[in-house]
């Protein structure tokens, strides 16, 4: 996609309804559906918030921001997440989590990031947070600097992520389960799975 093609369509993505939970599910792992929003509650999930942040890339294709993590001896360890963390006291709210994050982790300053929207909340089971995404965009691709939160930054393209080949079935062993099957996209060799692709999934019907 045409980067002014995804600018000159971003009243659209304010206004048309989102794909919610109905979206999100198409791509979540066993282990999630068994959370309803009685169950969530009663786990008292730490807020947390992220940005999905679209630029274009060189050839002006619209690209879109994830970062890996590095390898510890943690839940999360290398996995690929978008920019975002737990909110702060000092957060005035969840959207000013989600930029302040940003430039932490990845260097791009607040004021040049334009907020579209708030999407639907995900839970993650293994960390308990209920994470906020919202979508941002940035009119030029930033220098990124990275502090130690984040190994690396994946830029995707969002005609692959539109693809529909892109999304298939992986198993997965991690530290929270052993040999479980779980729908992914994958992407220029890259694994997306649970909570970003989740989001990923609504985002993905959001742009379609």
């Amino acid at each position: 996609m045409n980067f002014k093609n995804f600018t000159d369509k971003i009243e659209d993505f304010k206004n048309v309804e989102l794909g919610g939970l109905d979206a999100q599910f198409k791509m979540a792992p066993k282990l999630r559906l068994q959370y309803n929003k009685d169950k969530i509650a009663a786990n008292k999930p730490r807020k947390a918030a992220v940005l999905a942040l679209f630029y274009p890339n060189k050839k002006n294709e619209t690209t879109l921001l994830l970062t890996q993590r590095p390898s510890y001896k943690g839940i999360h360890s290398a996995q690929i997440s978008f920019p975002g963390g737990k909110a702060e006291k000092t957060d005035g709210n969840l959207k000013e989590t989600a930029l302040r994050e940003t430039f932490e982790e990845v260097g791009v300053q607040t004021s040049s990031i334009k907020i579209i929207r708030e999407l639907t909340d995900v839970y993650i089971p293994p960390s308990n947070f209920l994470a906020t995404p919202f979508l941002g965009f940035i009119d030029k691709k930033p220098a990124f600097i990275l502090n130690h939160e984040v190994a690396n930054t994946i830029e995707i393209l969002v005609s692959d992520l539109l693809n529909e080949n892109n999304i298939t079935t992986v198993n997965l062993t991690t530290s929270y389960m052993k040999n479980i099957d779980v729908p992914c996209f994958k992407i220029d060799d890259h694994i997306i799975w649970g909570a970003t692709g989740m989001m990923l999934s609504e985002i993905k019907e959001l742009l379609k």
